[in-house]
């Protein structure tokens, strides 16, 4: 019957094919209006055809084409939408691809997924799949895998701008770069040892060597030393309002949320457990948590407010995404909670001081040494708001910055590995050589791109060996 030569023809073209090709829903789940259907590999040819009934012929490569898309035995019609073919290698994973653009109902996209898995050679996609092919495809390093999972998880503007950099491939730009003059650098010790003997090798190479070393020693250091802002962008910052009863945490938490999260009251100890709101600041995602004031009362509950005020605090102490804002009224003295390691001192309520004090206050705070940044504010009048909102600065100023632990870590391992070609570079060059190896492979950890072929390709480029 019919449907038995369909699925004879199917089985025929997918003759050659991996078993290997992998299939998914590509938009997001739910009711939608349109949905998107990725197919990856050897046998999405085979799919197409079975699936759109074009025969032999494919459609003209990345051109939308309407048309009814059925099951390959039943020959039923499931939808009718946009199919377009993406050959290989000029496809997101570099393999042969199709997309289905269909109606975005549950019964639709079920009945589809389920018509490609009856295709042979057909199997659905791992969580990521399609990513790491693109990948193992040379389509995108590591950094830019990681930029594309970041810009679909971004919720702030200066996330997606980030995210947007670095699946442009910006920071990867940076690290081959840095991988390219390590490789060369590596080649050129390398050379020197094998053939130095030999006369081969020009004068002075060891000398270019040397501080080609220091110079991206230097380079790594620096764009080591970003206050972890990239991290703190992607992760986002967990921000709790501290100090004393009355000092107006209440109210700079609902002056920043613009709603009255918090209750606000002139009686000391309203607010005696933690108050919880997730804002976008300055670009960051914030949690922001407003607690109870410090001091000593008799009051259980407030005593309990208290303690879990400092709990919060010392919870945040070693964490890189952890701030508190020192919050103190300018009209009195605040009790200091403990510090972590990340502190902004805001002094509120200065629509309550003269003009000649606030300079006053101003100078005085000039010279003490040691505070953290300061501002001054007044919730009142929303005095000081705007430059205690841009206290942090632009995120996304600047050079591109790490996002990544892993980045921190491997360019940290760079660094000693470089520390160590200049502590062995006059006493053992074999020794210092397996340095500049060792932070050639820890650059190619973050962008996943590394390989021995590439140093022996420089070695014989640059110099003149054997002939």
């Amino acid at each position: 019957n019919e449907a038995a030569v369909s699925k004879g023809l199917c089985r025929v073209l997918a003759g050659l094919a991996d078993a290997d090709t992998i299939f998914a829903l590509s938009s997001g789940h739910g009711r939608c209006g349109v949905a998107v259907v990725r197919i990856s590999g050897s046998a999405a040819a085979t799919a197409l055809r079975c699936m759109v009934g074009l025969g032999n012929q494919l459609p003209p490569p990345r051109t939308a084409l309407l048309r009814s898309i059925t099951d390959p035995h039943s020959k039923e019609v499931l939808d009718r939408g946009l199919v377009l073919w993406f050959p290989a290698p000029h496809s997101f994973t570099g393999e042969d691809s199709v997309e289905f653009h269909i109606h975005g109902g549950p019964a639709v996209i079920t009945a589809v997924l389920q018509a490609l898995g009856s295709v042979p050679g057909m199997r659905p996609a791992d969580a990521g799949e399609f990513t790491r092919r693109a990948f193992h495809a040379g389509k995108l390093d590591l950094t830019e895998v990681e930029g594309l999972g970041d810009l679909i998880h971004a919720e702030t503007e200066a996330q997606r701008r980030q995210a947007l950099r670095q699946m442009s491939g910006e920071l990867g730009r940076l690290y081959q770069d840095w991988s390219h003059r390590l490789k060369r650098t590596l080649a050129h010790v390398e050379a020197f040892i094998d053939f130095s003997e030999d006369e081969l090798i020009e004068e002075g190479v060891l000398d270019q060597v040397d501080i080609s070393v220091c110079d991206l020693q230097a380079e790594i250091e620096q764009h080591l030393k970003d206050e972890r802002r990239g991290e703190r962008l992607r992760s986002g910052v967990h921000v709790v309002i501290a100090g004393a009863t009355n000092a107006g945490k209440s109210s700079l938490l609902n002056t920043l949320c613009q709603r009255p999260a918090a209750i606000v009251s002139p009686i000391a100890g309203t607010t005696r457990d933690v108050v919880e709101s997730a804002l976008d600041i300055g670009g960051f995602p914030v949690l922001l948590s407003d607690t109870a004031g410090l001091r000593d009362s008799p009051d259980l509950v407030e005593q309990e407010g208290v303690r879990r005020a400092r709990e919060r605090y010392r919870e945040g102490a070693n964490q890189n995404n952890f701030l508190t804002i020192q919050l103190i009224s300018v009209q009195f003295k605040s009790t200091q909670p403990e510090r972590n390691s990340m502190c902004l001192l805001v002094l509120n309520k200065t629509d309550l001081l003269p003009e000649a004090h606030r300079e006053k206050l101003n100078l005085e705070l000039r010279r003490v040494s040691g505070l953290p940044p300061v501002c001054l504010i007044s919730c009142q009048t929303n005095e000081g708001l705007k430059d205690f909102l841009t206290v942090c600065g632009d995120p996304l100023s600047g050079a591109p910055t790490l996002t990544q632990a892993r980045h921190r870590a491997h360019l940290q391992q760079c660094v000693a590995a470089l520390a160590q070609y200049r502590w062995y570079r006059d006493s053992d060059l074999a020794l210092a050589a397996e340095g500049v190896r060792l932070a050639l492979t820890s650059l190619g950890r973050i962008t996943g791109r590394v390989g021995a072929e590439e140093i022996l390709d420089i070695i014989f480029k640059d110099f003149c060996i054997g002939k």
